[in-house]
C-alpha cells in the first residue's frame, strides 16, 4: 500500500512542482516584457533609494525621465547610466529639474515630463525629506516643508500626470514611504535618525520595487523583520503596540537628558 501511494504521490508532486516552475517563468517573462521600453518617471532620482531605482529600471530597458532639484546631479547620473553595461536594449534618460516643495513648478513640470516621450506608464514618487526632533521642539515651518515635499507635491505631480493615463487606460504609480508611513514611532515625527538609517540598503529595495513593479502588486512592505512584524502588531494588537512604543520613548528620553 505505502509502494503504490508513493508512486501515485510522486508524479503528483512533480508535476505540482514543474506547473509552479513553468507559472513562474511565464510570470517573470511577462514582467521583464512589461518594463522593458516602459516610460518610468522617477522623483528624488538623485540620491539614495531614487539613484538605485534608476540603476534597475534602466538596466531592465525602461525609458526613463529623471526628475530632481538638482539638474547638475541629474544629468551626472544620466552619463553614469548611459556609459554602464547593460544585457537589453536602453534609452538615453530625460531630466526634468524641479522643486516638489513648490506648487507653481509642477504643472510645469508635468508638461516638460509629457514631452519627453509622449507618455507614462510608470510613476515613482519617491522624493522625500526628513528632519529629526521631538513634536514639541520642531516648528510648523519644518511640518509644512516635509508635507510639501512628501505628500503635496506627489500629489500634485500624480494628478497633473493622470489624466494622460487615464486617456490611454493605463498607467502605474508607485509611492515610496518609509515604515513610519504606516506605524508612528517615537521621536520620528518628521525625522531621520541612526535607526532609520540602518534600515535596508536603497540597492536591495530597488529591486525589490522593480519586482513589485513588474508583477504590478498593490502594496508590499520591504522592511525587514522587526519593522514588520511590528506593522501587524499595530494592526492586531493596538494596545500592546502603544504600550511598547511609550516603553521605548521613556528610554529614549531618558538617553537623551542623561
Amino acid at each position: 500500500m505505502d509502494f503504490i501511494t508513493s508512486t501515485a504521490i510522486l508524479p503528483l508532486l512533480f508535476g505540482c512542482l514543474g506547473v509552479f516552475g513553468l507559472f513562474r517563468l511565464l510570470q517573470w517573462i511577462r514582467m521583464k516584457a512589461y518594463l522593458r521600453k516602459a516610460v518610468v518617471v522617477i522623483t528624488g532620482a538623485t540620491s539614495g533609494l531614487g539613484k538605485e531605482c534608476a540603476k534597475v529600471f534602466y538596466a531592465a530597458g525602461a525609458k526613463l525621465v529623471l526628475c530632481g532639484r538638482n539638474g547638475e546631479a541629474l544629468e551626472e547620473l544620466t552619463r553614469e547610466l548611459t556609459t554602464s553595461a547593460t544585457k537589453v536594449q536602453t534609452h538615453k534618460p530625460y531630466t526634468v529639474t524641479f522643486d516638489l516643495a513648490d506648487p507653481g513648478a509642477i504643472v510645469a513640470a508635468a508638461a516638460e515630463i509629457l514631452q519627453c516621450f509622449g507618455h507614462v506608464d510608470i510613476l515613482v514618487n519617491n522624493a522625500g525629506i526628513s528632519y529629526r526632533g521631538a513634536i514639541m521642539d520642531t516648528t510648523l515651518d519644518v511640518d509644512k516643508r516635509v508635507m510639501e515635499t512628501n505628500y503635496f507635491g506627489p500629489v500634485a505631480l500624480t494628478k497633473a500626470l493622470l489624466p494622460s493615463m487615464i486617456g490611454r487606460r493605463q498607467g502605474h504609480v508607485v509611492a515610496i514611504s518609509s515604515v513610519q508611513g504606516k506605524i508612528s514611532v517615537p521621536f520620528r515625527s518628521a525625522f531621520m535618525d541612526k535607526t532609520t538609517a540602518q534600515g535596508r540598503s536603497p540597492v536591495e529595495v530597488a529591486r525589490d520595487v522593480l519586482a513589485a513593479v513588474g508583477k504590478k502588486k498593490k502594496d508590499v512592505i520591504l522592511a525587514d523583520l522587526l519593522p514588520s512584524l511590528a506593522i501587524y502588531l499595530r494592526t492586531l494588537a493596538p494596545g500592546l503596540f502603544f504600550s511598547l512604543m511609550a516603553s521605548r520613548a521613556r528610554k529614549e528620553r531618558k538617553a537623551k537628558n542623561s
